[in-house]
């Protein structure tokens, strides 16, 4: 690490990730001089990993989230040897209507931010706690949030009306979109790797724990499967996805679920764990597939919501040039990847197994109709390079 830092940080419910950027570097890098992370905050084995072997931690159990960040702080300030922290960007995964572009934070800001945690209760609280805390007790430090619903601020507003009585639009309730940050960082990587091609009829598919698809013409967002909260769309890890709204009606009129109980069902307690019985995880799911039906199933559900997603957006864009996958199901699952594109072949796909196999960065064969493609995403680099561009003019 060299000069003045920016610092990344990505919290979760259970988990804080953050990254050291190099400020003074033009272009900034796209690569961390140090990252690392707290997980399990909350739970009861809390640890910190950087990448070698996880180190137990302790945190306070009355304040489990501040005590993270503290050791945050603390593991970073140990690091600097004379360097120093200039700016810290956030992942806020909200911005509402208001907020289209990143915006350096100020009580004004994190007073507007606080509105939306009803409409994303897995993610916005906790990065604004970590705003806060920051505010409290850093208040000379410049703090950059950044916002996963921005890069959707270019729908057409076909695509951001949901079809509800008017009032509800004009009170806010739209297609928001989310993964805007991974999004935004393929919108300036693909051209790099793919010229003009990446320019066309893109869909990038971000399969992770959270997964959607967007669909991009000109590298600009033109449709995506996440709406007005992150429930929706694609089956995820353990949550449901786009879902009739009458099953809600039934679960809480029938079975007298609370609303609390149906946004634990639908947040915790669904997607691949609910369908399998066993695992969030692929990883875990895919070994136990032939000798579990229930497993089975929630795999083949995963692959054909993909699928189905994926045509309709194909039908959005008039056909597709680009299939991307990106995050860590998109970026390493290999199998999965190829039971999406088995059921694009309608669509002129053909994979090129070897290729697929070795997660290389184009996975169709030569022939293919369409180009698909594997990119690794870099959310941390695009929230520290808004931060450097806010606070010091340097977006390199």
């Amino acid at each position: 690490m060299s000069g003045e830092l920016v610092l990344v940080l990505n919290c979760g419910s259970s988990s804080i990730k953050f990254a050291l950027f190099d400020a003074a570097a033009r272009p900034l890098p796209r690569q961390p001089a140090w990252r690392g992370k707290v997980q399990d905050v909350g739970g009861a084995a809390p640890r910190f990993d950087e990448g070698g072997e996880p180190e137990a931690v302790e945190l306070d159990r009355g304040r489990p989230y501040p005590a993270a960040l503290a050791l945050i702080r603390e593991r970073v300030q140990a690091r600097l040897a004379g360097r120093r922290v200039v700016a810290v960007a956030h992942r806020v995964v909200h911005g509402g209507r208001r907020y289209c572009e990143p915006v350096r934070i100020d009580d004004a800001v994190l007073s507007d931010l606080q509105d939306y945690i009803p409409l994303a209760p897995l993610h916005q609280p906790f990065a604004l706690e970590a705003i806060e805390t920051l505010l409290r007790t850093a208040p000379e430090l410049p703090q950059v949030a950044c916002f996963d619903t921005a890069f959707h601020h270019t729908l057409p507003e076909v695509e951001r009306m949901l079809p509800l009585p008017w009032d509800a639009w004009e009170r806010g309730l739209r297609r928001y979109g989310f993964h805007g940050l991974s999004y935004e960082y393929l919108s300036v990587a693909l051209p790099e790797r793919h010229g003009e091609l990446a320019r066309g009829r893109v869909i990038a598919a971000h399969l992770g724990s959270g997964a959607s698809l967007c669909a991009m013409r000109g590298l600009r967002s033109q449709a995506t499967t996440m709406g007005f909260s992150a429930l929706d769309g694609l089956m995820m890890g353990t949550r449901c996805g786009a879902l009739d709204p009458g099953a809600l009606l039934y679960l809480m009129e029938i079975e007298k679920l609370s609303l609390e109980d149906v946004a634990r069902v639908l947040y915790h307690e669904s997607g691949l764990l609910g369908v399998s019985g066993v695992s969030p995880d692929p990883r875990e799911l895919l070994p136990r597939e032939a000798g579990d039906p229930r497993v089975a199933s929630a795999l083949a559900l995963y692959v054909r919501r993909i699928v189905r997603e994926i045509g309709a957006l194909a039908a959005v864009l008039g056909g597709v040039d680009l299939l991307v996958f990106t995050a860590g199901i998109g970026e390493h699952n290999a199998e999965l990847r190829r039971r999406i594109c088995a059921g694009l072949e309608w669509l002129g796909l053909e994979l090129d197994g070897a290729a697929n196999a070795a997660h290389a960065a184009v996975i169709s064969a030569p022939g293919s109709r369409i180009v698909a493609a594997v990119e690794p995403t870099n959310e941390e680099w695009i929230a520290a390079r808004a931060a450097a561009g806010i606070c010091f003019g340097n977006r390199g």
